[in-house]
């Protein structure tokens, strides 16, 4: 459909998702133009005083996934320059409150939404004093994390640490109903209204709802409480934020916000409600920069997911892209879970799904507690095992991967830490590289 006067619309996301591609999709499919600001196309100059952003957009909806990020402060400034120059949807400063868990409860509570009881410590010692205060079981989170990374259970006499690899993290009460699946509540709000909700259920032997981790979702739109639909608008209210994906449980007590997401995605909630959130985002959008949208367009484009590519994906240049960083058949990394870090040897392996690591290793840096089970079947062996799992941080060469890692016993094997594909599939695989390779054995220079 034609518009008399349209608008560009900027999509700031230097990654691909399907997220990122459906807002583009549905801003062209109500009439009006599109960029996508990423690597390939986007530039930013200062010259005798004047500011010029390429490509020329009147708004941005901002969409960078800084909880992946390895330093999101990087990408935060990016998008707050961005911001300083034109009209911007989530903006800087209340993504920056919503991705870091803490600023967000801190935030959420000023403004009389209830979450559970948190302590974020900069000490241990401190942080371990205060665990009386979380009974039996209590939730054990880095500040910033993503896909259910970073989470744990742990025990009252389970030691933990201020900081977990690189990022602090904290103590949540566990809300949990004991008589129920376990399960909790993610509803999307676009500019105040929420557009759709889904209850997510944990899968078998987790407590942990995510999607990307099994979870199995349901409609909860027309069903969802009151109560919880009043918290979840409260609370984008609260963050500043105009679109999120705002996440609640239900206790016995009544509901809780647990997490208010900029950059939730829109995958699950489509399965479960037959309804994207991508065309009430352009829409916003459009407004914003002073266009028209029909509204009956919009609900009619949000009975699709539109993730095909867009006409706004910028065109590959000539230019080689970053070679992937290399990593040897046998590399030194850093093992950190809720009690400690640790530095071993660890093996590569390209046919293994999952990166696996010793039982006693596990134990030594408080990876777990074991709550998955996970079905494992390894070399030529026709039948599978049952091995446990538990999210554990991976340092390798300055970069870190929360994975989920199966446990074994390696005792008999030469490396306590196999790395899977979770992690190898961010390198190039040197098989002759080893770091536990004797000087001796290195072939010397031919004259």
């Amino acid at each position: 459909m034609a518009v008399a006067d349209p608008v560009t619309v900027g999509v700031l996301s230097l990654h691909t998702s399907k997220e990122t591609k459906a807002i583009l999709n549905a801003v062209e499919a109500l009439g009006h133009d599109t960029e996508w600001l990423r690597s390939e196309n986007t530039s930013i100059s200062v010259t005798d005083g004047s500011v010029v952003l390429e490509p020329e957009v009147d708004i941005i909806a901002n969409r960078m996934l800084l909880s992946n990020t390895e330093q999101p402060a990087e990408e935060l400034g990016l998008a707050n320059t961005f911001a300083q120059l034109m009209p911007m949807l989530n903006e800087p400063s209340a993504v920056l409150t919503a991705i870091h868990k803490l600023s967000t409860a801190t935030t959420l509570a000023a403004n009389d939404v209830r979450t559970p009881d948190v302590t974020l410590a900069l000490n241990s010692d401190q942080l371990n004093a205060a665990r009386s205060r979380y009974g039996e079981e209590a939730v054990y989170k880095t500040a910033i994390g993503t896909h259910g990374g970073g989470t744990w259970k742990v025990g009252a006499d389970d030691p933990i640490n201020a900081k977990v690899g690189n990022r602090y993290a904290f103590l949540q009460e566990l809300i949990d109903r004991d008589d129920d699946r376990h399960f909790d509540a993610r509803v999307y709000v676009v500019d105040g209204e929420i557009i759709s909700a889904m209850y997510r259920y944990a899968p078998d032997n987790d407590w942990r709802t995510n999607v990307a981790l099994g979870g199995s979702v349901e409609d909860a739109t027309d069903d969802l409480p009151e109560e919880a639909r009043d918290m979840a608008r409260r609370a984008a209210d609260a963050t500043n934020l105009d679109y999120a994906g705002v996440d609640l449980v239900e206790g016995d007590e009544g509901w809780f916000v647990l997490e208010v997401n900029p950059t939730a995605g829109f995958k699950g909630l489509y399965q479960a409600t037959q309804i994207s959130p991508a065309p009430y985002i352009a829409k916003l959008a459009i407004e914003g920069a002073g266009g028209e949208v029909d509204d009956g367009r919009v609900q009619e484009l949000s009975k699709v997911l539109d993730d095909s590519q867009p006409i706004a994906q910028p065109v590959q240049t000539g230019q080689t892209e970053t070679e992937p960083a290399v990593i040897g058949y046998t590399e030194e990394v850093v093992l950190s879970g809720t009690s400690g870090s640790k530095s071993v040897l660890a093996k590569s392996d390209t046919g293994a799904t999952r990166t696996s690591i010793d039982t006693g290793l596990a134990a030594d840096i408080g990876a777990g507690p074991i709550k998955s089970i996970t079905r494992i079947r390894s070399g030529s062996s026709k039948t599978a095992k049952s091995r446990p799992v538990v999210d554990v941080v991976v340092g390798v060469g300055g970069n870190q991967h929360t994975v989920t890692a199966s446990v074994e016993d390696r005792n008999h094997m030469d490396y306590p830490v196999l790395l899977g594909r979770d992690i190898l599939e961010n390198y190039r695989v040197d098989v002759g590289r080893r770091t536990d390779q004797d000087a001796r054995d290195t072939p010397e220079e031919e004259e």
